[in-house]
């Protein structure tokens, strides 16, 4: 059942298509913020974007989804959107692009941000966008662990996800990684917020996950905000301010 995610698709199929739909934007600022991770990982890895956010009077919310399939993952992300008081901006890194773009159509979202993120379409999954090694772009050293799960190799890990984190760090994420299910992987998105609500992204053009042209190809088929910032796949921990900064202007509708 993996050995498809293994041996990766030939093609980054992201299809540039217009964006026709009109984009609705909630009159007032949002003051809340809901944090969504990748996979490998676990929800902890924001602290830094959140204490940012929490200084300067936000209300932030980390959802610590399982990462077994994405339809439960966005439904983990629901029940804290359901929380929510007010307008509240939607934050996904890596794989967790691929939730906010199925669970971002909840009515409290005001905009998305994705941050080096997967941004699937209605009929996508992230197996669909994973990139072809022929391309020349990085390929994840992504592995196989019984029963339908994935990791990255250990010994990978630092240059593969965290290149710009000591190794110290990266080595101890490396052991505590959460393993990805396949159907996450392959969970396909069913209705893409992003084709409703105003987007930002962050580019990390030092990612050796998921690559700068495949981050700039889907921020620019959604019609996003797009900032760029040389770091490595983890750049919402070794930089939060970036991070944090796009979180503001996404709340503030600028």
């Amino acid at each position: 059942m993996i050995e498809p995610v293994l041996r990766l698709p030939k093609a980054l199929h992201v299809r540039i298509t217009p964006v026709r739909e009109e984009k609705s934007i909630m009159s007032s600022t949002a003051t809340n913020v809901v944090l969504v991770h990748g996979a490998f990982v676990d929800g902890s890895g924001w602290q830094g974007v959140y204490d940012l956010l929490k200084r300067d009077g936000y209300r932030v919310s980390v959802v610590q989804n399982p990462t077994l399939t994405l339809e439960g993952d966005a439904e983990a992300t629901r029940l804290i959107l359901d929380r929510q008081d007010g307008p509240t901006v939607l934050v996904g890194h890596s794989y967790g692009g691929a939730v906010i773009s199925e669970a971002g159509n909840h009515p409290r979202v005001s905009a998305l941000v994705y941050v080096t993120a997967f941004m699937p379409d209605k009929g996508e999954s992230v197996q669909t966008l994973i990139p072809d090694p022929s391309s020349g772009a990085p390929v994840p050293p992504i592995v196989p662990l019984a029963d339908g799960f994935l990791v990255l190799e250990r010994d990978k890990f630092h240059g593969a996800f965290a290149g710009d984190l000591p190794a110290e760090q990266a080595a101890f994420m490396a052991d505590s990684q959460v393993p990805w299910g396949v159907g996450a992987v392959g969970g396909v998105v069913t209705d893409a917020a992003w084709r409703t609500k105003p987007s930002w992204y962050l580019v990390a053009t030092e990612d050796q996950t998921i690559p700068p042209q495949a981050q700039r190809a889907m921020s620019e088929r959604a019609g996003s905000t797009v900032v760029e910032a040389a770091g490595s796949h983890a750049i919402y921990i070794s930089q939060p301010e970036a991070v944090a900064t796009l979180i503001k202007q996404a709340a503030a509708g600028s």
